[in-house]
């Protein structure tokens, strides 16, 4: 009597068609590498792991890995591993993936990944942004000078976040700083609580900031959620009471007076309730130019002239 026999399983093989890689989760010093390997299977395989490696490219060494359990395959076709590795975002990768089954090493394939340093912190989720006024390119920060005492103004400055989502925004912070435009020094700044923003308002926070007249300043508004930053914006302040002309490359006295454009009285001409938000405590709203920005503003006066001089073939009387 003969046994019967029976022909055993084909082994298992396996085939690399693609790694496809993407970003995810970037913050200012790391971000998550995402990777889709997708592998090709025939026969029957047993204990398959999948290991995949970031090395990187300008040192050679491993900066993360990850080992993938896949178990048991059977089935002939198309097979999708996916596994996140946790890299620094200054750097380029070289990603390796090996397939192994038991000890036995199978397929192999790499793929390079650069520019990474380039990739943006994202910033979190939230309905609330700074409104952008798509029809007339109005600017999103407005601005009025209040007061003026000694070479010192005061703005009263106000700006527009709505809210596009379904449910109300709270625990919101706008921040404020007015930074002189050639030097780039924060003249002042101030923390205003935006308080809550209803779904689908719209709610005009602000606050006034005290600077040094007669110089031009980026108002830069940032809306934080915690510690972290929700959305900015940026809008510009002109004080100088000089105008360039492009075309000769030369100066004129422009006819500004901040008492032209002061209220009487020093009062906001906002309606009343309508803007939301007091300062925060501890925030000064003053001057901050110093000693410092007083000398560079110095040689920056100096400059001018000289240049005037040159520009229009003047002298100075």
């Amino acid at each position: 009597m003969t046994a019967d026999q029976t022909d055993p399983r084909p082994e298992g093989d396996f085939e690399t068609v693609e790694i496809n890689i993407g970003a995810d989760n970037v913050s200012g010093e790391r971000f998550d590498l995402v990777t889709d390997l997708r592998l090709y299977h025939t026969g029957v395989s047993e204990d398959v792991t999948v290991e995949l490696r970031a090395v990187g490219l300008n040192s050679g060494l491993t900066e993360a890995s990850e080992t993938v359990a896949v178990g048991s395959v059977e089935r002939t076709g198309e097979l999708a591993v996916n596994e996140t590795l946790n890299v620094e975002r200054a750097g380029g990768y070289q990603l390796e993936a090996v397939v192994f089954q038991g000890s036995d090493r199978g397929t192999a394939e790499s793929k390079t990944v650069r520019g990474t340093g380039a990739l943006t912190p994202g910033y979190p989720d939230s309905p609330v942004a700074f409104l952008q006024f798509p029809v007339y390119d109005l600017p999103v920060i407005d601005y009025q000078i209040v007061s003026k005492n000694n070479n010192i103004a005061t703005l009263d400055i106000e700006t527009y976040l709505t809210n596009s989502g379904d449910g109300t925004a709270e625990d919101l912070t706008l921040r404020l700083k007015a930074r002189q435009v050639e030097s780039g020094v924060v003249a002042a700044e101030q923390s205003i609580p935006v308080g809550a923003i209803g779904p689908e308002e719209t709610a005009r926070p602000g606050d006034e900031l005290t600077v040094p007249s007669e110089y031009n300043y980026y108002l830069d508004a940032t809306l934080w959620n915690g510690n972290q930053i929700v959305d900015t914006t940026r809008a510009g302040a002109s004080l100088d009471p000089t105008e360039r002309v492009q075309a000769n490359a030369t100066q004129r006295e422009v006819a500004f007076e901040l008492g032209d454009f002061t209220d009487d009285g020093g009062e906001s001409s906002a309606p009343p309730g309508e803007r939301t938000g007091a300062p925060a405590d501890g925030d000064g709203g003053g001057p901050g130019f110093g000693v410092g920005v007083a000398i560079i503003a110095l040689a920056v006066g100096i400059g001018f002239r000289a240049q005037a001089r040159v520009n229009t073939g003047k002298k100075d009387d």
